[in-house]
């Protein structure tokens, strides 16, 4: 089993769910025990082999105290392997489950923009010709903010906001960053975009079709 492997193991994907939303942080083996609610046998062989991988540091503080455990972030991939986990168990999947089971009328496309010191992971959505209602969105990332062991900030924008973006706007710049990625494409959901309203060219077509005339044919060059 390679130090990559964990990703693979819902067990330990629990365990570095709460680890590495606060890596500097130490737990003992029972408090990950509690918190990921698995048995202790568990939670020790598991540590035990992240601390041989060198994902894990031991520490412990005097002979009385529990040893305990932190990320270790002179680990050679720590920083990847973050990454990795912030782009799928530990984040983009269970805010994309809940985006599309919750919200799958209103969310057209989603991303997390990135994550910051403190551990809070910035979201913007978008939504279609549905809003999602406020209330209910701020009770449901209260929710998944508990179980992810992490605050969210969420924004909501239309989707004709995000389309109207320019490159020298903030939130197109922040997008275009290598920290941002989409966690909700077009089509993911049952979202439906506004209804387009026609240019004024073609108003004025269909108004003078109805009134029977019709546009004047520009005569070709000569």
């Amino acid at each position: 089993m390679s130090a990559a492997d964990f990703l693979l193991s819902p067990a330990v994907q629990k365990l570095m769910q709460v680890l590495y939303a606060a890596p500097d942080q130490l737990f003992s083996a029972s408090e990950l025990a509690q918190r990921t609610k698995q048995e202790r046998s568990e939670v020790d062989a598991i540590v035990e082999h992240l601390v041989r991988s060198g994902l894990l540091a031991k520490q412990q503080t005097s002979a009385d105290q529990p040893e305990t455990v932190k990320v270790d972030r002179s680990f050679v991939f720590h920083r990847e392997l973050r990454s990795i986990a912030l782009k799928s168990f530990a984040a983009a999947e269970p805010i994309r489950h809940m985006l599309r089971s919750k919200f799958k009328n209103a969310v057209v496309r989603a991303f997390v923009l990135g994550e910051h010191d403190d551990n809070t992971i910035e979201i913007l959505v978008v939504h279609g010709a549905v809003m999602p209602d406020e209330a209910s969105m701020a009770a449901a990332c209260k929710k998944l903010s508990k179980s992810l062991h992490r605050h969210l900030q969420v924004h909501v924008i239309s989707s004709d906001r995000l389309d109207g973006l320019t490159s020298r706007d903030a939130l197109a710049i922040r997008l275009a960053a290598a920290s941002a990625f989409e966690i909700i494409a077009p089509g993911d959901t049952k979202a439906v975009l506004p209804t387009q309203r026609p240019g004024l060219l073609q108003s004025a077509k269909k108004k003078l079709a109805s009134l029977g005339f019709s546009a004047p044919q520009r005569s070709g060059s000569r």
